[in-house]
């Protein structure tokens, strides 16, 4: 547990500690059943056991600070809409559907309970494309990116997208949506689809990194209010998506509301925040909610936004210094000269 906790301080992109972000919650319960049953069973007296002890509670520390910030114990940082009757609300459906679920008819249930403006899927394959024609008849727009190596895309939008892109920015094979889409109001804003390769043997983060800080500094010049979403591969109390928010600038709605996780849905204790959707200070949110499984590995989760420009001074804005500006910076240019 000591272990656990320790090694994912160092700033390294090796796969081996970078999954150690993961499970903070999990290391951190079993750090303090290990700490209470030693001082319960065990006389404390050699200065090895001090040691052991004091360095057990500093894990489990660690582990409360990474992952208090997405409990009722801090304010939120993605403040609520106070408009009764909002013109320019939408809801966004994020899903991993795996590519190896057949579960169509049960993915298709929840887009029809839910009723989503803005629909964006992950991991299908061409199998699932053809399962999902139904969907071309309730969404006029859409983007489609289905491939057979579990990082697929599909963007499915009721409003017009005023601009469409897809586009493979750090590794052939994984794909990235870029969209401008347009309320019926004619308001506007720009959407930003990730779904980089996750920690896992013989691959490290730096490209997943990389990807994350060049949508983060994309979304962070763009003349609209930008949202990113996607499965990210990433849980929310790390140090890529913290600096992520910082270069981006964008809220997070689960500070002060809660984690809630979408991934193991087949694994009750194992379960992380990997499906994300980042916001500009521009929206407020009027709904969150992590949907019913339907036979993936992931949770679907719902978030109703209303555009409101003139409130965004409200919020606290995320911001990055100089030193995580060089750094995110310095990462992308080592990542594509690499590539």
């Amino acid at each position: 547990m000591i272990l656990f906790s320790l090694l994912p301080l160092i700033k390294s992109h090796y796969w081996w500690i970078r999954v150690l972000d993961f499970p903070r919650v999990q290391v951190g319960i079993f750090a303090a059943l290990v700490l209470i049953s030693y001082t319960w069973l065990y006389d404390i007296n050699t200065v090895v056991e001090k040691l052991f002890v004091l360095l057990l509670l500093a894990a489990l520390i660690i582990e409360v600070l990474h992952v208090y910030k997405f409990t009722f114990l801090v304010p939120v940082q993605a403040l609520r809409s106070k408009i009764k009757a909002p013109k320019n609300s939408f809801s966004i459906v994020v899903a991993n559907v795996r590519m190896s679920n057949t579960n169509y008819d049960k993915f298709l249930k929840v887009v029809r309970d839910t009723d989503p403006d803005i629909l964006l899927i992950n991991e299908p394959d061409h199998k699932w494309a053809k399962e999902l024609k139904v969907l071309d008849d309730v969404f006029h727009y859409c983007i489609k990116c289905p491939l057979d190596n579990t990082y697929g895309m599909m963007f499915f939008s009721k409003f017009k997208l005023v601009e469409k892109q897809i586009r493979f920015l750090v590794e052939e094979g994984i794909p990235s949506f870029y969209t401008i889409i347009e309320l019926p109001t004619g308001k506007r804003f720009d959407f930003f689809s990730v779904h980089p390769q996750p920690p896992h043997f013989n691959k490290n983060t730096d490209t997943r990194e990389a990807e994350l800080l060049l949508v983060a500094k994309e979304a962070k010049a763009s003349p609209y209010a930008s949202i990113v979403a996607g499965d990210l591969n990433d849980v929310a109390w790390s140090y890529t998506t913290t600096l992520f928010k910082k270069i981006s600038g964008l809220l997070d709605p689960r500070i002060g509301r809660g984690f809630y996780n979408t991934y193991n849905a087949l694994i009750p204790f194992f379960r992380y925040s990997l499906d994300h959707i980042f916001y500009d200070p521009a929206f407020r949110l009027i709904r969150m909610k992590r949907l019913s499984k339907f036979g993936s590995d992931h949770f679907p989760i719902l978030i109703r936004l209303n555009y409101e420009p003139l409130e965004a001074d409200e919020h606290e804005i995320p911001v990055a210094d100089e030193e995580e500006k060089a750094e995110a910076q310095e990462l992308i240019d080592r990542v594509k000269e690499e590539g």
